[in-house]
Formats: structure tokens, C-alpha cells, sequence
């Protein structure tokens, strides 16, 4: 979820989960979500609003929500209850699982590949379409078959 913050995207484990998988990251999940509204000075905060910060899907933090008992239907509407009293009974039941095993975002040092600069890296999909680091001939790179053969 940190590199999904760098890259300014929103991002879910791969689906299905099993059992396990799916309280593990629901848990993550309603911590997250939780430090977020604990910090909200805001009077309104969507689920979105939430999402843009944590990079967890909007149907992730609804589930969350309706588990922590914080997402109530009210006129017609879902609205995000935060009572911080609740909010921090809540915190204080995940605080000791994942603040001691959070990634520090400043000690992360990532960029997401840059596919415009063909021919930069050697092992790029880009360096390899344009026939550098490999052997392959004009013909093998254009997807043609080569002479005499084919590709069988």
C-alpha cells in the first residue's frame, strides 16, 4: 500500500482471499482506516476522501466500516459515524499488531518503471522490443517468422 501511495493508486490484494488472507487484510484495513478518521478535523469525510489517503479500495473501507460498526444508513444514506471515543477503543485494539511493523514512507525510496525510455535499462520490455540486450533479429522483434522455419 506504500508504493501504491508513491504511485497515487488505489490498490486491493488479489482476489479471491482465503479465510485467513481476508481477516488479515480486513484488520490492516480497519487500522488504517481508523488512523485516518482518528486525525479527520473535518465534519464531513467520504469513503473516498479515505481511500485517496490510504490506497485501499472504496469496497474495502465500506466493509471496514460496517464491521467496525462506523458506516450507519440513515435518510437514505450511508454516513460515516465517528465518535472519537469509539474511534479510539478501536484504535487501541489493532495499535500494538501493526505500529510496530509500519513501513517508514520516508526510508522508502521507489519510482515506478518509466516505460518512455526505451533502450535505458537493458532488461526493460521497452530494451528488449527495440533489439537492445537481445540477439533477436529485425524479423524475430516484428513478430515475423524467421526464414525456412516458423514458429511451430
Amino acid at each position: 500500500y506504500e508504493l501504491s501511495k508513491k504511485e497515487f493508486k488505489v490498490g486491493s490484494p488479489e482476489k479471491p482471499l482465503s479465510d485467513l488472507g481476508y481477516a488479515a487484510y480486513r484488520s490492516y484495513w480497519a487500522y488504517e482506516v481508523l488512523k485516518v478518521l482518528d486525525v479527520c478535523e473535518e465534519s464531513e469525510l467520504s469513503i473516498m476522501d479515505i481511500s485517496k489517503q490510504t490506497s485501499i479500495m472504496a469496497d474495502d473501507i465500506s466493509g471496514v466500516l460496517q464491521q467496525i460498526g462506523l458506516l450507519k444508513y440513515v435518510h437514505g444514506q450511508y454516513v460515516i459515524c465517528m465518535p472519537k471515543d469509539v474511534i479510539q477503543e478501536q484504535l487501541k485494539k489493532f495499535y500494538p499488531k501493526y505500529e510496530r511493523s509500519v513501513v517508514d514512507p520516508e526510508k522508502l525510496h521507489w519510482a515506478p518503471l518509466m516505460t518512455d525510455y526505451k533502450g535505458k535499462d537493458k532488461f526493460s520490455i521497452a530494451a528488449q522490443i527495440s533489439g537492445r540486450g537481445s540477439g533477436s533479429s529485425e524479423r524475430e522483434r516484428e513478430g515475423r517468422a524467421p526464414r525456412g522455419g516458423g514458429y511451430g
